[in-house]
């Protein structure tokens, strides 16, 4: 795995997880930094989401412990964790009565302390959060009147507005446009290099990951098949082993990253 320079702000070592008798994580590593995007990738069944659930402290290890700067995730108390860590799941729950803004608000909720209502910091920050995911235009909209991008947008927007240090996300671009998914993994690369965000995000676009994280991990069958730059990990070899496909492997123009063809199977006779 790459090691980045710094200190992790979280940290998973030697994770192991189990629904009931069926082990979906097998001794998984995890890091990150502050300024850095980790994607993890992997096929259906893989763990990912698991991986993310344990490090948003949403689920507890059957072995190992996750490290929140440097102290187990377990002894902080809930409100803590929710001032520190954002976590954006792949089906967010949305109040449909709420509008845009007050969801967006509800994202301040842990930093309010005992305030009842928003203070002027608090409108600033979630229209800040507003704006970097493109959703200001629908500030007064229901969130029951949201297409599913937007929603998934909504569910962005909320995590930002808490201004976090750590940022989970599950499938952050799976209901978006090309032009939006670049939009908000752009939002989030400079978020990352200006404000020392970390995030991790749960992907199955492996070309967007590639193009975007510093580095990633990939996952097959529970177990860390690759970790470390898109080059390392991004290989025909490496694809066909967690996701049985063949697959050509080139670098894109803008970057330089590597870019997944996938390679269809011959036609029927």
């Amino acid at each position: 795995m790459v090691v980045e320079s710094g200190e992790p702000v979280l940290e998973g070592r030697g994770l192991g997880f189990a629904y009931e008798r069926r082990a979906v994580l097998h001794q998984v590593d995890f890091s990150l930094t502050p300024g850095e995007m980790v994607g993890v990738l992997g096929p259906n069944g893989s763990g990912k989401s698991t991986l993310l659930g344990l490090l948003a402290g949403l689920l507890s290890p059957r072995e190992g412990r996750v490290l929140l700067r440097g102290r187990p995730l377990e002894t902080y108390p809930r409100p803590e964790v929710a001032r520190i860590m954002g976590v954006v799941p792949q089906s967010p729950e949305l109040a449909p009565g709420f509008t845009v803004l007050e969801t967006v608000l509800c994202g301040r909720f842990a930093l309010m302390g005992r305030r009842v209502f928003e203070s002027g910091q608090d409108l600033a920050a979630a229209r800040r959060a507003l704006e970097l995911t493109g959703i200001a235009a629908l500030a007064r909209r229901r969130a029951g009147e949201l297409s599913g991008g937007e929603c998934q947008r909504l569910a962005l927007a909320r995590a930002l507005a808490a201004e976090p240090r750590v940022l989970l996300l599950d499938e952050p671009t799976s209901a978006l446009d090309l032009d939006h998914q670049l939009r908000v993994m752009g939002m989030l690369e400079t978020a990352c290099r200006k404000q020392d965000l970390a995030v991790c995000l749960v992907s199955h676009d492996l070309n967007l990951a590639a193009l975007f994280c510093r580095r990633l991990v990939l996952l097959g069958r529970g177990r860390v098949l690759a970790a470390g730059a898109p080059q390392e990990v991004i290989t025909p070899e490496l694809v066909r082993r967690a996701y049985g496909v063949e697959v050509v492997v080139d670098r894109e123009p803008s970057r330089g990253r590597p870019r997944v063809t996938l390679l269809a199977p011959p036609p029927p006779p």
